[in-house]
């Protein structure tokens, strides 16, 4: 499998974002710019036959497991940005924040009980830790010592909200089996009517 590349990754999303603007895309689309280095990081820990559950945002996530960029580009031009699934490569997603918290906790579950040395990877952003679903999965997996980590990607922006509007002053210690990092994004949220581009000019995407 050939190696995939902060410089890919970029390319790759700089391809979808163009097919964006020229309105080839008719739908939302999230992008992932600036948290290339983490993930790639990340992915060295994940092996092939690992599980991963990803979220709206998983062009990247995708790329990294293994996945094919032709493959995605198809699917995210038919509307499946946000529900990127491949069971070939163990690879899932939900469109729901949070929304795949509790399946990989039951994933992990299973595999415990099977006696299997696969691991669960389960990503999300920091919107995640605003819902009590993530929450749940993640007191039942350190409950249980199941074999999963959830990774929580902090570009403080949840819905364009930072944490501090969202819940003040307040921290959430979780336990190992949560590990989590900020980045800084270089992407902007796309799928608006009216959107301002990669070089500073609004445009209208006219579908």
């Amino acid at each position: 499998m050939e190696k995939i590349t902060k410089e890919k990754l970029i390319e790759f999303e700089n391809k979808i974002k163009r097919l964006w603007e020229d309105a080839k895309i008719p739908y939302p689309v999230h992008f992932s710019g600036g948290n290339e280095e983490p993930l790639i990081e990340i992915f060295k820990k994940i092996n092939p036959e690992d599980y991963v559950f990803s979220n709206h945002r998983s062009h990247y996530h995708y790329l990294l497991k293994g996945g094919s960029p032709e493959k995605l580009e198809k699917m995210i031009l038919r509307g499946d940005s946000m529900y990127v699934f491949d069971k070939e490569i163990n690879f899932f997603t939900s469109a729901i924040v949070a929304g795949v918290s509790c399946i990989a906790a039951g994933t992990a579950y299973a595999l415990k009980n099977q006696g299997s040395k696969r691991k669960v990877w389960c990503f999300g952003g920091d919107g995640v830790e605003d819902e009590g679903h993530f929450y749940e999965a993640v007191r039942y997996v350190d409950g249980w010592d199941l074999p999963c980590t959830f990774i929580v990607e902090d570009n403080d922006r949840s819905v364009e909200t930072p944490k501090s509007d969202r819940y003040g002053k307040s921290k959430m210690e979780w336990p190992k089996c949560v590990k989590r990092y900020s980045y800084k994004s270089t992407s902007l949220h796309v799928g608006t009517e009216k959107f301002v581009n990669f070089s500073g000019t609004e445009i209208k995407n006219s579908f």
